[in-house]
């Protein structure tokens, strides 16, 4: 996958993930980090759980994106402690 659509999945699964665990948004930049992190993430935890990783631009990659985006901002929270509004 180009440089470009790792940025679009991204920004795509960070703001759904921000979405799912904060109720908003953490702006564009902060979206974009967390998703392109989170399809990472995600990555590494579908293969360690035996399933495919990201595989291109596509729904599944997608979900494995937000996937990895909501455990690191769960991660986040319980480090810093801040809690859910």
């Amino acid at each position: 996958m180009s440089i470009l659509g790792w940025i679009v999945l991204g920004l795509i699964a960070g703001y759904i993930a921000s979405r799912i665990v904060d109720n908003g948004g953490k702006g564009p930049l902060m979206d974009m980090v967390l998703g392109i992190v989170g399809a990472l993430v995600g990555g590494e935890i579908f293969n360690a759980l035996g399933a495919v990783p990201v595989t291109g631009f596509n729904l599944y990659s997608l979900f494995v994106a937000v996937i990895g985006a909501v455990v690191i901002l769960v991660i986040y929270h319980a480090i810093t402690g801040r809690r859910r509004i």
